[in-house]
């Protein structure tokens, strides 16, 4: 056989996959059925008005077509709209570019900003995804200490001595996958300050930004006149409108970053697909009563089950949480986040992701995705935990 890449070959495998493939030939009991808080994805499904949208308009001959790398003009005008809404701040058409999902808006920004051998700062513990694709480009992850007393929120003192002369990023997450942890807006103030004295982007996915509590923007970086010097906001539309097999992204960022991601975008996707770039557009327009109402069950959610999960008798310990996800302290002190996965499958019927596919020194850890629990799922969820031997 011909030889592979030694490089990808040293990148783990993808986490998700991995645990799934533990199923393979399992069969669970029908009193204890599997429950799957693994993957983060909306028990619920897009509006049905959006469905109907989106049936009328494949059977356009125009939306089997290409789309300019970038998208539709008029797609794009509608996100930036939507962006400044949400942000009450100030983003124009030429600052977003339309991508598959919020991970190819990341490969995008990593391969305008980074040449093999520079250095992002990432905070532990991290989107396994983002540290994977660094890998494969050849550029290193500086690791950002996790602080439990902190709740997974970045000490900018911290980064700042992290930071060399080959250091081109800084990446976070906010809510944060895996910990759920919603940095607030004075320190995304601080954070901004920081990449704009170091001369470097600040990097942000704001995937789950629909799921933040509160009427108020995330953040107010948007309102800034110099934010496109310092700050790159990678989208996502996936969970926000229950679109997640739709992979319905965006890269935002100064038109210069557009201007220079398009000469990957054409080489790597030509364009996200129109019936995505349609569905968003809706979405965008039509559907924010529909994105609040299954932003507020989604918060009536993690407060049941944390109210759950830190009621009296748990050996598992709670240790962030918010958006979809929990993060969660183990009992079993001479097992890794793995060998724990695994004796849930056997013991509860629960499948959850290892805390090492995280960062190196998270393997006392386990990513719970309760957000695709239904609400009268949570409390039996729960349950399983609470019986388990230590």
């Amino acid at each position: 056989m011909y030889s592979l890449s030694r490089q990808i070959a040293a990148i783990q495998f993808p986490p998700i996959s991995e645990v799934k493939s533990w199923l393979t030939g399992r069969s669970f009991p029908a009193q204890r059925p599997l429950v799957d808080l693994c993957q983060a994805v909306p028990s619920y499904p897009p509006a049905l008005s959006l469905v109907n949208y989106l049936q009328q308009a494949v059977a356009e001959p125009a939306t089997a077509c290409y789309s300019p790398d970038e998208g539709l003009p008029e797609v794009r005008e509608t996100v930036a709209d939507a962006l400044t809404w949400q942000y009450a701040g100030q983003v124009h058409a030429d600052q977003v570019c339309l991508t598959i999902g919020a991970s190819q808006a990341f490969w995008l920004a990593m391969l305008c900003l980074c040449a093999p051998g520079d250095e992002v700062i990432v905070s532990l513990p991290a989107y396994f995804d983002h540290p994977m694709g660094m890998a494969a480009m050849g550029v290193t992850p500086v690791w950002a200490e996790f602080s439990a007393e902190r709740r997974g929120l970045p000490d900018v003192d911290e980064l700042a001595r992290l930071m060399t002369e080959r250091t081109r990023a800084l990446l976070l997450v906010s809510p944060s996958n895996p910990t759920g942890a919603i940095i607030p807006p004075e320190l995304f103030e601080q954070l901004l300050e920081l990449a704009r004295n170091q001369r470097i982007a600040l990097v942000v996915d704001e995937t789950y930004n629909a799921f933040v509590p509160g009427d108020e923007p995330p953040h107010r970086l948007f309102q800034r006149q110099d934010w496109p010097e310092h700050f790159i906001h990678i989208a996502s539309f996936g969970k926000t409108f229950a679109l997640t097999g739709f992979r319905a992204g965006a890269l935002v960022g100064h038109p210069e970053l557009i201007h220079q991601a398009l000469k990957i975008q054409d080489s790597m996707a030509v364009c996200q697909p129109r019936i995505t770039q349609l569905a968003v557009a809706y979405g965008c327009r039509q559907l924010a009563d529909w994105v609040a109402a299954q932003k507020a069950q989604m918060l009536r959610r993690h407060d049941r089950f944390v109210e759950e999960f830190e009621a009296p008798g748990n050996a598992f310990e709670l240790v962030a949480s918010g958006g979809f996800f929990a993060w969660v302290r183990h009992p079993w002190r001479g097992l890794d986040g793995r060998s724990a996965c695994r004796r849930l499958i056997e013991e509860a019927s629960l499948i959850c992701l290892p805390g090492e596919a995280f960062g190196p020194g998270q393997s006392g850890y386990l990513r719970l995705a309760f957000g695709n629990l239904a609400d009268e799922g949570i409390g039996a969820a729960v349950e399983r935990f609470r019986q388990l031997q230590v």
